[in-house]
Order: structure tokens, then C-alpha cells, then sequence
């Protein structure tokens, strides 16, 4: 998108200045607007033509069966979908009785914008109909950060030659016709009309549809009330039926005359309350928004958002691109996260139905760190959600013949939805995942109600799964065998590094945390006994290392597989899931995403420097990147080993993963993890944040090792601590820290103890990078080297 002609490089919007019906979907995707609540993709105002039509409520999903060759012992049996919910973003309009359809007349003009700062998305559009009469709309929409149930659109049409007749239809329409699976396994199920209809109402300016799912029974809410503003004779009526409600304004402009129609939309839904209850509570959020008004939403917008950026901001000159980009991901993942409110986030967020709406290990491990430090308020209603999931994930470990609570690779309510056992159930190293993120949570805010409440209750289930999954042997060394780490195209190992590093944080952290809240944990039913044994194997934990070839390995014995024959591997096979057989990818040393180089991120404090470089010159040549996810992982151990060039790549392509639509599925939704790794990779990669975790004089402690490659000349981020705001400004060979009203903030730089005040900020010097030999990568997976790319130049692009 981000190099297709119709798109601008500015850096506070996303605007597109024509309508390519080609990139359709993908813009859908990238222009949608959602607050963790209510998700609306950025489908045009009248709803077609269309790539993906989508409306999503955090949580509605619809049950199907999980079908299976043959039926085995603990295979999940249905799964969950996110689906389409009532449609409230349509506003049809017709112009002496010819539809404003794109596709016929003629399109003058056309133009998008996604204003990051104000969190809304304009349009503009100018228009000849097949009659030749010529009129102007233009369109604004938000989804609200501070009304969590409402969406609201302002919606205008103008003569531009002579007076026109015109009918503009506001419509709420359930059950749209959604396009047909493509069959690629990270595409959403097919649910074909999911909503039974409850309750339909149409009167004065008001519309509400009510409807269940068929089968997982949850009731959903939407209403709708107008504003109209239009010349003399303008007149309004409502209709409905059960899955359409229709508000109609018919009006003659003539020039220099609008008519202009203000949309409220509200959501609800449960799996409890009933009919009256659900349309009591969306009729009563839209009467509230209409007391608001759209001006009054517009204001209650930009001031979240001007807090927000007050935190989370990061600004890079040298690569307006990169600029552009970081803000929009940001942008983005605050909408998947703001105001979810105890739901999961979606691994696409609420943009789209890729992955069936299903949350991953990618919440915790990928989009938290990023909310941590910049919207912390975001971070402890997505942990409560996952301690409300754990009635199935202690059900889940019994059924599996484990103690505490195995979590799901991949659900909406809770139950495991994954129906491939390898790259599922034995992925547990999300349950390690949590507990780091809960983890990184207190510690970062100092949260202890959260920590003696839920967190420590996760952090004791995870602990007592991973002591019962593992072993020790006649040694004494602890082996956790037949998992599947980060890495999907290595499954059923015997110690994966990464599972086996992260497990030994789990119950490190457990047994420290039921020390602290000894009363808690007993009614945890934790005694010394257990967390004795927890520190025993945690002490004990085995960490495969190939002492020949000086490096870790990825899990026991991966360093003896054959390589992966990447020079006979053509281009177009890759991704290699979609064109080989995973027991061929079992057995050869490929990695799809990266793992063990993840867990030098996650875990730094294990490893030496020289083990770090090591490691990653082993392990780049064999990694291929079939995953959203692994270029922020290598971005940020790139930048660590100093290889800043490299690094500086793989940022680029975590951050245009979806604005360049890299891995060809943009259109069922953007990719929350990547857009939350341009922030890792930039922060943790180029500004080298760590926190040290057991290392001497420096426990707790963030520490800060910028570098910048020579194509950028400074980068400046905030990162909340304890309720204070760091400011990081690295510009050429010079750092400078400071801080935010409060108390004084003890951090490292390069190594060297710093402690810096409101009043005291610090600078410090840069080292210079070590000059490294080129890292290599698979033959043709090598990443677009970003200072041979001819990007634009950093500029002063006006603000949308």
C-alpha cells in the first residue's frame, strides 16, 4: 500500500488520494477503526463493492465442529470463529435514482485519511452519475476510545452542477454475503448467517436489530439514531425488517445546499442477559453518544490521542517511511487493545477474520511489552482475561494428565481451538509466555493488587503445569520433552531452548511471588515443599548446547538435522507450509520464525555477548521468515550483535508487513504482533531497552545500549516506569535521558548506573558499532536492504 501510487508519505495520517478497486481488501484492512471493543473495517460508506465487509464485537464468535480423519483421545472438538456482526457503517445514497456505486459513472475524485492524531477516517469523493448530474460526499467516521459501545459517522452530499433529487439509506444490515474460503489454513471458516433474528425496530430517527448466534447463543445488540440537517421540504422515515433497519432522508439540493445526516451506532452483546436487557443497553449508549454529539465525540477522541502519543510516541528522522509506519502500528494496536476491557486481543486485532478472530501466544510475547510501556492501563484487563480462562485451562492440563492449567494455542472464550496437535497443544510454552507477561506487568507498574490477586494465581498454575510436563533425569538435570516452540516448523523437541528458558523464569517468578504474598499462596494451596521443587528445576533445567560448534541449540539434537536445501527452493514455494509436508520441515534444520534468537530477546541475561553473536550467525542463514513475526525478533538481536544495517532491514519489514502487504493476507487483517514489533524493534532493537533479570547490582533495572544505523539520524521514544515517563533521545553519537515529574529513575547506559530526575536529565555518548562480518540468509530470503532502497528522505510532510 505504502508504495502504490495512490498513497502518501506523511507522518501523521495514511491518506490515499485515489481508489485502486484492485487493493480494496487490503485498504479495508488498513484504514479500519476499532477501540478493543467494536472492530469496523474501512469498507466504503454504501458497502459496495467490497473486499471483506466487516463488523466485529470483542468476543462474538460462533462454534463449528472440528472434523477429524480420525478421532483421538483430547483432540479439541469445536472451534471457535469470530463472525460478522451487524453492519452499522452502511449509508447508501442515491442521486435522481441512480445508486453511488464506484463502479459505474464516473469517479473524479477520491480520497481516504486516516488521521492517527484525531483517530478518524475521512473521505472525500466526488462523483458523476451515469445521468451526468455531479455531487460531492465527503464522510467522517470513528470508533470512540471513550464511549467503548459506540461508532459514529458524519456523512454529507452536495450538488456540484444544478440541483439534484437525492435519498441517502442509513442502514443496519445483519448477515451480509461474506466471500468464500480460499482454503489457505490461516483464513477464517466459512459461517454462513450465523445471526438468528430476535427483535427488529424502526421509529422517528431510531433504529435496533437484535440477533443471536446459532450456536454459541450469544445475544448482540445494535442501534442507531440520526441527526439531519437539510433544506426545506427534507423529509425522514424508518423502516425495518428482521435483519435490515432502514432510516431514509430524501431531500432536493440545489447549489450551495448539503444535506447532512449524523450517524450513532451502538453495540452490546452476552451470553446472559436478556432480549430487554441487551436492547435497553444499546438504546441507552446511543442516547448518551447523541448528548455528546459529533462534535463532542470528535474532542473526547483527540484528547485520549493526545495522551496517548504524550506516552507512546516514537520519532525516527532519516526514513519518512519508517516514521509514517511506526505511528500507524501504534495507532493500531491501540485500537485493538484500548478498551478490550477483559476480552483477549485477536492475533489481527479487530480488522479482519484471518486466523478466525483466534488469540495467540503473540498477545502476551509481542503486543503486551509494547502496551506496557506506553498504555499500561490496557495490560491488566488482557491478563484478567486470561485468568478468567482458567476454569479450561486447568481442565484442559487434567484432560491432558497435568498438573495446574495448560493455555490454549489459540481461542476466543478460552477452550483450545487448535485442531493440529503439533503446532498446538504442545506449543505450551504460552502458558510461560503469560506468566512472563504478568511478570514484566508488575514489575514495570507495581501493580501488587494485581500480583497478589490474579497474577499470582497464574503465575502459580503455569508453574505447576511446567514441573509436572517435565522430568528429571538419573543426573538430576530437568528435560521438558515433546514441545513445539516459537519456531512451527520444529515440533515435538525434546528441550527447546526457548520453552525450557522461559519455563525457568515461570517458576522462578512463581516461587518468589508466593514468598512475597505467603498468605495468598497458601490459600493457593502453595506450601515451601512446592516452590522448593519449582526452584530445584528451575536450577536443574537442561540447555542444549553443541559444545563442536560453540553454539546453543534450538531443542536437543536440532544442530544434527539435515539442512534444508535452500538453494533448489524456488521463491515462489515459500511460505514453505503452504508447499511442503511438515514432516518434511520436521526433520531438516529450517525455521520458520525466530526462536532461539527469540529467547536471547526474552532471556537475554542467560547468555554472554559472544554466545549472543554466535548464536545469531548460526542461526540467520537457516531462518526464513514464513512468519509475521520473527522480523522484529531479528530486528532487535541484529542491532544487539551490531549488525545495525541488518537491523534496520528487518524494521522495515515489521513495519510495513500490512502497509506493504508482505505476506500477501493483508486482507483478512492486519498483523497486530508485527505492528507491535516496529515498536520492539526499534526500542529494544535500536534504543537496546532491556530489563535485567537476576543480574548483579542491576535486578529490575532497564537499561538502554542505543545505536543507530548511518541512514538515521536520531530516534526519540517514551517509556512509562512506575508512573513516570523516560524520554529517550539518541541523535548521532550522543544519548540523552529525562524524565517526567516524579522520582528519580535509576537506569543503565551501555553498562554505566545513571540516575536521572526531572531536573537531572543525563547525556551520555554512543559507542561506536563493532565492524562485523555480513550475516547470511537462506538464498532468496534475504531481507530488502533498506540503505540501497532509495527511500524518501525525512521531511516536514504538513500534518492530516
Amino acid at each position: 500500500m505504502i508504495t502504490h501510487s495512490d498513497y502518501t508519505v506523511e507522518p501523521w495520517c495514511l491518506r490515499e488520494t485515489g481508489l485502486d478497486l484492485g487493493v480494496l481488501a487490503q485498504s479495508e484492512s488498513v484504514f479500519a477503526l476499532a477501540n478493543g471493543h467494536i472492530g469496523w473495517r474501512g469498507n466504503l460508506d454504501e458497502g459496495e463493492p467490497h473486499g471483506l465487509p466487516g463488523s466485529y464485537l470483542n468476543g462474538v464468535h460462533e462454534l463449528h465442529p472440528l472434523p477429524y480423519a480420525e478421532a483421538g483421545y483430547g483432540y479439541p472438538e469445536s472451534g471457535q470463529t469470530i463472525v460478522n456482526v451487524t453492519d452499522g457503517k452502511v449509508i447508501r445514497l442515491l442521486v435522481d435514482d441512480h445508486p453511488f456505486d464506484l463502479r459505474y459513472g464516473e469517479l473524479t475524485a477520491h480520497e481516504r485519511v486516516l488521521d492517527f492524531r484525531a483517530g478518524v477516517l475521512r473521505r472525500t469523493a466526488e462523483w458523476i452519475s451515469p445521468a451526468g448530474r455531479s455531487v460531492r460526499i465527503t464522510s467522517e467516521r470513528l470508533v470512540s476510545f471513550t464511549q467503548r459501545a459506540i461508532a459514529a459517522i458524519a456523512y454529507e452530499v452536495e450538488p456540484l452542477e444544478g440541483a439534484v433529487s437525492v435519498a441517502v439509506q442509513s442502514e443496519l444490515v445483519a448477515n451480509e454475503q461474506m466471500p468464500h474460503d480460499t482454503g489457505d489454513p490461516r483464513v477464517a471458516a466459512a459461517v454462513e448467517s450465523p445471526l438468528e433474528a430476535e427483535e427488529d425496530f424502526a421509529q422517528d430517527t431510531r433504529l435496533r436489530l437484535v440477533h443471536r448466534t446459532r450456536s454459541s447463543g450469544l445475544r448482540v445488540g445494535a442501534a442507531a439514531d440520526h441527526v439531519v440537517e437539510g433544506p426545506e421540504g427534507t423529509d425522514c422515515s424508518a423502516w425495518s425488517e428482521p435483519d435490515v433497519g432502514r432510516f431514509t432522508v430524501t431531500s432536493t439540493l440545489r447549489p450551495g445546499e448539503r444535506l447532512r445526516l449524523v450517524k450513532f451506532v451502538g453495540y452490546g452483546w452476552s451470553g446472559r442477559r436478556s432480549l430487554p436487557a441487551v436492547h435497553d443497553q444499546v438504546d441507552a449508549a446511543v442516547a448518551a453518544a447523541r448528548s455528546t454529539g459529533w462534535e463532542g465525540l470528535l474532542a473526547e477522541q483527540r484528547a485520549f490521542l493526545d495522551h496517548f502519543w504524550a506516552c507512546a510516541d516514537v520519532e525516527v528522522d532519516g526514513d519518512a517511511q519508517i516514521q509514517q509506519a511506526v505511528r500507524f502500528s501504534l495507532f493500531h494496536v491501540l485500537q485493538a487493545a484500548a478498551r478490550g476491557e477483559e476480552r483477549a486481543i485477536p492475533a489481527k486485532g479487530l480488522t479482519g477474520t484471518g486466523y478466525d478472530g483466534h488469540s495467540f501466544w503473540d498477545v502476551e510475547s509481542f503486543v503486551l511489552p509494547m502496551l506496557t510501556h506506553t498504555a499500561p492501563q490496557a495490560v491488566a484487563p488482557v491478563l484478567r482475561w486470561r485468568h478468567s480462562t482458567l476454569p479450561a485451562a486447568r481442565e484442559r492440563a487434567r484432560q491432558l494428565g497435568l498438573a495446574g492449567a495448560a493455555f490454549p494455542w489459540r481461542t476466543i472464550s478460552g477452550p483450545e481451538c487448535s485442531a493440529y496437535w503439533p503446532a498446538g497443544t504442545a506449543a505450551f510454552h504460552v502458558n510461560a509466555d503469560i506468566s512472563f507477561a504478568v511478570a514484566r506487568y508488575v514489575e514495570t507498574t507495581g501493580d501488587e493488587v494485581f500480583e497478589r490477586g490474579p497474577g499470582l494465581e497464574l503465575l502459580v498454575e503455569t508453574a505447576r503445569l511446567w514441573h509436572s510436563l517435565g522430568h528429571h533425569d538419573p543426573e538430576g538435570v530437568f528435560h521438558i520433552d515433546g514441545v513445539t516452540g516459537p519456531d512451527e516448523y520444529s515440533a515435538i523437541a525434546r528441550d527447546n531452548l526457548y520453552t525450557n528458558l522461559m519455563a525457568r523464569r515461570n517458576l522462578l517468578t512463581a516461587a518468589d511471588t508466593a514468598a512475597r504474598h505467603a498468605d495468598r499462596a497458601e490459600e493457593l494451596g502453595v506450601d515451601d515443599e512446592e516452590t522448593a521443587a519449582w526452584r530445584d528445576a528451575a536450577v536443574r533445567m537442561a540447555m542444549p548446547y553443541n559444545a563442536a560448534l560453540g553454539v546453543h541449540e534450538q531443542s536437543a539434537g536440532f544442530t544434527t538435522f539435515q539442512h534444508w536445501d535452500f538453494a533448489n527452493t524456488p521463491p515462489d514455494k515459500y511460505p514453505l507450509l503452504l508447499h511442503f509436508p511438515y514432516f518434511d520441515l520436521y526433520r531438516k534444520q529450517v525455521v520458520k520464525q525466530a526462536d532461539l534468537v527469540f529467547a536471547m530477546v526474552t532471556c537475554g541475561d542467560d547468555f554472554t555477548a559472544e554466545q549472543k553473536a554466535r548464536n545469531f550467525a548460526y542461526y540467520e542463514p537457516l531462518t526464513v521468515r514464513d512468519s509475521s513475526l520473527s522480523a522484529c525478533c531479528q530486528a532487535v538481536m541484529a542491532a544487539e550483535t551490531g549488525h545495525l544495517r541488518l537491523a534496520y532491514a528487518y524494521l522495515a519489514e515489521a513495519a510495513l508487513m500490512d502497509l506493504e502487504n508482505l505476506e500477501h493476507n493483508t486482507r483478512d487483517g492486519l498483523h497486530i504482533a508485527s505492528l507491535a514489533g516496529t515498536w520492539m524493534a526499534l526500542v529494544l532493537g535500536l534504543g537496546g531497552m532491556r530489563r535485567h533479570e537476576g543480574k548483579d547490582g542491576a535486578h529490575g533495572m532497564l537499561e538502554f545500549s542505543p545505536r543507530l544505523p548511518e541512514q538515521l539520524t536520531r530516534l526519540r521514544f517514551t517509556v512509562i516506569v512506575h508512573d513516570r515517563r523516560l524520554r529517550v533521545d539518541v541523535h548521532g553519537d550522543t544519548a540523552r535521558y529525562s524524565v517526567d515529574e516524579g522520582d528519580p529513575l535509576r537506569i543503565l547506559h551501555h553498562g554505566e548506573p545513571l540516575t536521572v530526575s526531572a531536573d537531572r536529565p543525563a547525556e551520555r555518548p554512543v559507542p561506536p558499532s563493532p565492524v562485523l562480518p555480513e550475516a547470511q540468509q537462506p538464498k532468496g530470503r534475504r531481507p530488502a536492504d533498506r540503505a540501497l532502497s532509495g527511500t524518501p528522505a525525512d521531511d516536514e510532510a504538513a500534518a492530516c
